[in-house]
């Protein structure tokens, strides 16, 4: 569907942000599909079990792989071993960072924390400035002047999601933020999310993540080699591809500035190992309705609200055969988006309503 052709300002200070706020559709009220209380408190239970094993099992598939390269170091024998490293550092790292973000991943706080600041270094994010993005994210999905994350913005930047394949152009913005952190400023529109409580804190992760990552080159100089970059850095370029491979699929050519994330989000079914990677963030639907439930419990929170929502995507063959051709035609079509049919039966909320949450009663 074609709207407008005219490429829009996607900053946070530019006129798209008082268009959005004049619209109603800043901090609005979004739709959430109807289900039982009951249901929904069970399904936003927190455990740490879950967590506590899939992060077992991602340390150590990382140890084993990494253990791989090294034994195999200087052969040809060394590159698959790596290739798995990576992408569980390199790619895996977002999901983790995703869900402890949000602190669902974990009942126990400290633990979504740790993991947290490890996933952050891992994905080349400061802890502070990402949590408080990530909380804007989910407050204005996709709302055009208000969402600091649209990652595929009109027209899209085709190099842009090339280079990022290899973790560039999220490193490029990363130095960029910490060229202005280190300071003790702000980037242009970071001070519209970021409270001026958490600013110093900001700061201070800045020129700690400054200091971390210069020391790795330092560390290969002194030992003579780059292997250990191979472990702490390097992951996050060879291994990130993955990442994105996963990330075009949530919002990628679908509509912008509704209040309805059955319209601007995708649910798309995984293999178990994609799942593992992803940490069910393939039902991402059900994740943006319903911020609160855990990962572990996506699957069931799909089933119990699939009827009010679009039809899933078979698998990510299946969503990229709609997201290529889709972001190719916004090359030359701004305007153009894929527009999710919803069920006969549901009802899509206007632009720019207010929104109706709904929740069964009990």
């Amino acid at each position: 569907m074609t709207v407008q052709e005219r490429p829009r300002d996607y900053s946070l200070v530019g006129p798209e942000h008082q268009r959005a706020i004049e619209r109603g559709l800043a901090t609005a009220k979004w739709y959430q599909c109807p289900i039982d209380r009951k249901q929904m408190k069970e399904l936003m239970r927190r455990s740490d079990g879950p967590a506590i094993r899939d992060t077992i099992i991602w340390f150590g598939a990382m140890a084993l792989s990494g253990l791989g390269g090294w034994y195999f170091w200087g052969s040809w024998a060394a590159v698959p071993f790596f290739l798995v490293y990576g992408v569980l550092y390199g790619s895996a790292c977002d999901s983790r960072w995703h869900e402890c973000g949000h602190r669902t991943a974990f009942k126990t706080t400290w633990m979504n924390d740790v993991v947290y600041y490890i996933a952050c270094f891992m994905v080349l994010r400061e802890p502070t400035v990402w949590r408080w993005s990530h909380t804007r994210h989910h407050t204005d999905t996709i709302i055009v002047g208000l969402d600091p994350e649209i990652a595929v913005p009109r027209p899209p930047d085709i190099a842009g999601i090339i280079l990022n394949l290899f973790g560039i152009k999220s490193a490029i913005a990363l130095v960029k933020k910490l060229s202005f952190h280190v300071r003790g400023e702000l980037e242009p529109g970071e001070e519209t999310f970021i409270p001026e409580s958490e600013r110093p804190r900001v700061y201070l992760e800045a020129r700690v993540m400054a200091l971390l990552y210069l020391a790795i080159p330092v560390w290969c100089l002194a030992v003579g080699s780059i292997l250990p970059a191979m472990f702490l850095g390097l992951p996050s370029f060879y291994g990130a591809f993955m990442m994105v491979f996963f990330g075009l699929t949530q919002h990628a050519g679908l509509d912008e500035d509704v209040l309805d994330h059955r319209l601007n989000s995708r649910t798309v079914y995984m293999n178990p190992v994609f799942r593992f990677l992803y940490l069910n963030m393939n039902y991402h639907v059900e994740h943006h309705m319903f911020p609160m439930v855990p990962y572990h419990a996506l699957p069931k929170l799909h089933e119990a609200i699939k009827d009010d929502c679009p039809t899933p995507y078979a698998n990510t063959f299946e969503a990229y055969r709609e997201i290529i051709p889709a972001l190719l035609r916004q090359r030359r079509e701004p305007g153009w988006y894929v527009k999710r049919e919803l069920p006969r039966h549901a009802a899509p909320l206007d632009p720019g309503a207010a929104g109706g949450a709904i929740i069964a009663a009990e």
